[in-house]
């Protein structure tokens, strides 16, 4: 009897992935996502629509150690940023600057567009 293979329950891709590189969003969970207060609100690098994830600019940083090369002559350690699921970071509308569930809306001209679900506003594609 043949075995199936299982597809790991993180990696489902559901829908279309509204976050787009450029955007601001705001992290909510996690070591680097500030606090009630002070909430860490950072730009979008890259998406992974594949796997889920998103690299963001300063959030959940690693470090690399590499050995001396002619690439790096000095050797050391390097500082990079690592992809971390999406479910973690909400989009921050720029109208009323709150981290909001996005509504998509199909406008006259046929387009689709993201729609704050707090003020009602159009959050424009970066």
């Amino acid at each position: 009897m043949a075995r199936r293979k299982q597809q790991p329950a993180h990696e489902s891709v559901t829908g279309r992935n509204w976050i787009r590189a450029g955007d601001m969003v705001q992290v909510m969970s996690g070591d680097d996502s500030g606090s009630r207060k002070n909430p860490r609100r950072v730009k979008v690098l890259r998406v992974l629509p594949k796997k889920n994830k998103v690299v963001a600019e300063g959030v959940n940083k690693v470090f690399r150690h590499v050995r001396k090369s002619q690439e790096h002559p000095r050797g050391g350690r390097i500082e990079k940023e690592v992809p971390f699921f999406m479910s973690k970071v909400a989009l921050v509308c720029p109208s009323c600057s709150a981290p909001s569930r996005r509504k998509i809306k199909v406008m006259e001209d046929g387009r689709k567009a993201r729609i704050c679900s707090a003020c009602g506003a159009e959050i424009k594609l970066p």
